[in-house]
């Protein structure tokens, strides 16, 4: 009877760990429909239809080219954008987090995700502004960023300015 011990054991923490990333699986789709939801009703209750732009079919980031700045720039995961932003929680007034007088540089393959997607996708150059509205799973997901009093799941919305872009 031992010698089947360790091969049940064995089967069951395997079957175990599929449970968990179906699960996981499953948690994320199910956020993803929240936040697509909350994201479409906000740009449809707040006249936004006509300007926000989706980055992509299957991506649930919108941004809206507020004013497009000069220039021809190309942007990759190693391009440096020199930025002045405010960040708010989608539907709230109060920032979590402004810049105000510093003009931070953030390489692009080093933000999140909504960020890497939606900055070159706008097209948005030197001097130009843009405004991203970011589901979590493009942010921080089921994880609560303490420094900024952000609970998990938080949809995100930027106002960013470009002053410098640089490859």
């Amino acid at each position: 009877m031992s010698k089947w011990l360790l091969p049940i054991v064995c089967v069951c923490c395997i079957m175990a760990g599929c449970t968990k990333e179906q699960t996981g699986l499953a948690q994320y789709k199910k956020q993803a429909a929240i936040d697509d939801k909350i994201v479409t009703d906000y740009i449809n209750a707040n006249g936004l239809k006509d300007v926000a732009k989706k980055v992509a079919d299957t991506c649930g980031v919108y941004y809206i080219l507020l004013e497009p700045g000069q220039g021809n720039d190309l942007y990759t995961t190693s391009t440096y954008v020199t930025v002045g932003d405010t960040a708010r929680v989608l539907g709230q007034t109060t920032p979590f987090y402004k810049t105000n007088n510093i003009h931070p540089s953030y390489q692009l393959g080093q933000v999140i995700l909504g960020w890497r997607l939606g900055i070159p996708k706008s097209q948005v150059h030197k001097g130009g502004r843009i405004r991203l509205l970011v589901p979590s799973r493009y942010a921080y997901g089921p994880y609560p960023q303490t420094d900024y009093n952000l609970p998990k799941n938080s949809i995100l919305d930027f106002y960013i300015r470009v002053y410098n872009i640089t490859n």
